[in-house]
């Protein structure tokens, strides 16, 4: 259904009219940077434009008080002056005549926006607004916020659309706290927001934005704060609260829409809540890119969390659990008490600007801003490789069946060791996936589909691996499910990572070698995948990721679909799928559309997780922790 981007000129329209070096970085310049950086990549021609539309003072009015849009409708005929002491009465606003038309502009997009999603003109998309809108509140603007256009836009989706589940994640450095107050008491709102805190003396200094403020009445812990308290979080702290808070609530919730409040400040380059153009422009690139269904490229950089954000996410997930089953699964033992809440008397001066850096994430340097950020892309994203394509097999247009196959000398070669690769069929199957492989290898395709079969489905993954390992791989993550054993002579070297999802009991034979059963139900499987495997897979750090579906292996096409949807993240989503050749097209058709960048199908509400699953993962997580830190999600004790 492809991508939405919704802008409009006249959003730059507005400016600082008066010097307030507070207001100064938010500026015009912030919107046509990153425009101009979209066309120069080609983004834009790839996404439906819309041209964004006013919002009326009556869907404005779904969560701002009237005499407010009448206070701001009226900066519109107001002199400089007057403007500038009407700004003083707020905090960090500056008002422009034509900060009305603008403002109306920005939440007008976001209802756009919305409507195409629901409608199922797009899957997705970004509305690229100026000014932003999380802090606003029903009553007043606050941080560059005029109307809030997050709000708006799910307040909209409830009343025109029926929505009952919409989620709200708010990614900027800064607490959201006007989509809080809007919703604290909205059990329908589930709103995430992680930001700088540091025990409340960052801006904007307030008790709420802690963890333990969870919403009240009916909306009790559908309000979610992870407040970081120390500078210099990295990839592995947000990787490791996206799979140990974020996620679980998310599943759980299972949200028919969700809202993403894109605050670019906390990314790399830009100087502690200011507006760097050059590092704005390449995150909403790399934001539209995500949308289209492009891979993400590697995360760099140690995975392992500080002890300052697994205090956090653990102080979180805490306050949480009493209100979600998902974390009542596992320890949330509260951890000690912070500063945050102790009194004003007691508590320590303010900290200056930079404040503790985290140990462990140190910030990276702001010239890799000179490097570019977007890979460039293979000249096919996926392509399927069977022997006998089906034709009932319905896949998109952009996935190519293969027709080449490696050399016949080569693939004998390679299958001579295995008895069950001498039979025609497989030994063409073979054939096929290492030619799939090598293209995949030297960059030509993404991702990729090869079926074998059921017979020779061990010996074509043993192949795949010592193939891949061989010929430039350096890290190889290997995803088995069913009836498929580790080759008895892989090397234990750090090369690969062997995961087998199928066993009858859990096993941790070594740091590369891990083996749990099948969790039963819907619940234990998402354990498994968001407490276990993702945790080890971004803990290895791949270029390489095999996912086999061997005999057996009892998955239903959506769990498969998520599967591979959720490694797709790793490895520059560089991920090849092994399938049986008895499987139903449905499978290779639904996996493949997902490795494509197709959203995989939603799982709907998810079940608890059997006793039996939870002790299997809470074993291997104990046994395992030690050696692989993105398993952790509370801090250690130090005496």
């Amino acid at each position: 259904m492809g991508t939405a981007l919704v802008y409009h000129e006249d959003m730059t329209a507005t400016r600082l009219l008066w010097d307030d070096p507070e207001c100064e970085i938010e500026r015009p310049e912030r919107l046509t940077a990153a425009l101009d950086r979209l066309r120069q990549r080609g983004l834009e021609q790839r996404c439906l434009l819309l041209s964004a539309r006013e919002a009326s003072e009556e869907e404005l009015g779904l969560v701002h008080s009237p005499e407010y849009v009448s206070l701001v409708r009226e900066t519109q005929v107001l002199g400089k002056e007057e403007l500038q002491a009407l700004s003083g009465q707020f905090d960090a606003i500056c008002f422009h005549p034509s900060t009305f038309h603008c403002a109306r502009l920005a939440a007008g997009a976001g209802l756009q926006l919305v409507d195409a999603v629901l409608t199922g003109a797009v899957q997705n998309g970004l509305a690229l607004v100026r000014p932003p809108g999380h802090h606003s509140q029903r009553a007043a603007a606050n941080g560059f916020c005029v109307f809030n256009n997050v709000a708006i836009a799910a307040a909209h989706a409830k009343q025109k659309h029926g929505l009952h589940r919409i989620l709200v994640v708010d990614w900027d450095v800064h607490h959201g706290q006007g989509i809080q107050y809007l919703f604290e008491d909205d059990p329908s709102i589930l709103y995430f927001s992680w930001h700088r805190y540091e025990h409340g003396r960052f801006w904007p200094f307030l008790r709420e934005s802690d963890a333990d403020a969870v919403g009240r009445g009916q909306g009790l812990g559908f309000t979610v704060n992870l407040p970081w308290n120390q500078v210099g979080m990295g990839n592995a702290d947000y990787v490791a609260a996206f799979l140990h808070l974020l996620l679980p609530l998310a599943f759980e919730f299972d949200p028919e829409l969700v809202l993403v409040s894109a605050g670019f400040d906390s990314a790399i380059g830009d100087p502690e809540g200011g507006y760097h153009l050059e590092s704005l422009a390449e995150s909403v690139c790399m934001t539209v890119q995500t949308l289209l269904g492009d891979p993400a490229p590697p995360l760099s950089g140690s995975m392992v969390p500080c002890q300052s954000a697994l205090e956090s996410i653990q102080s979180a997930r805490a306050a949480q659990a009493p209100h979600w089953k998902s974390l009542q699964l596992q320890d949330v033992t509260p951890v000690l008490m912070s500063p945050s809440i102790l009194s004003p008397e007691e508590r320590p001066p303010p900290l200056l600007p930079g404040g503790p850096v985290c140990k462990g994430a140190a910030s990276a340097p702001s010239s890799l801003l000179d490097q570019p950020c977007l890979c460039p892309a293979p000249s096919v994203r996926t392509a399927v490789a069977l022997t006998a394509p089906d034709i009932t097999l319905v896949l998109p247009p952009d996935v190519i069946q293969q027709e080449g196959s490696a050399l016949r000398e080569e693939t004998e070669a390679w299958a001579r060791p295995h008895e069950s690769l001498a039979r025609e069929e497989a030994l063409a199957a073979l054939g096929k996936l290492l030619y799939l492989l090598d293209g995949m290898l030297d960059g030509q395709v993404n991702s990729g589909i090869a079926a074998t079969p059921a017979s020779a489905a061990a010996a074509t993954l043993d192949v795949a691996i010592r193939r891949g390992l061989s010929h430039g791989a350096q890290r190889l993550l290997c995803v088995a499910l069913g009836q498929l054993d580790r080759p008895p002579d892989l090397a234990h070297d750090g090369r690969s990572l062997w995961l087998n999802i199928r066993g009858k009991e859990a096993a941790a034979l070594s740091m590369f070698h891990v083996s749990t059963p099948l969790p039963a139900m819907t619940g234990g499987f998402l354990s498994c995948i968001l407490g276990l495997v993702l945790p080890l897979a971004y803990s290895f750090q791949p270029d390489l990721v095999l996912v086999a579906l061997g005999p057996g292996h009892g998955l239903q096409g959506r769990h498969a679909a998520l599967l591979a949807a959720m490694l797709r993240g790793l490895a520059g989503g560089r991920v090849l799928a092994l399938l049986e050749e008895d499987s139903t097209p449905q499978l290779a058709g639904i996996l493949a559309r997902v490795l494509n960048g197709e959203a995989p199908p939603s799982l709907g509400a998810s079940s608890v997780a059997s006793p039996e699953d939870v002790r299997a993962l809470m074993y291997l997580r104990g046994q395992l922790e030690p050696q692989w830190k993105m398993l952790q999600c509370h801090p250690h004790l130090v005496a």
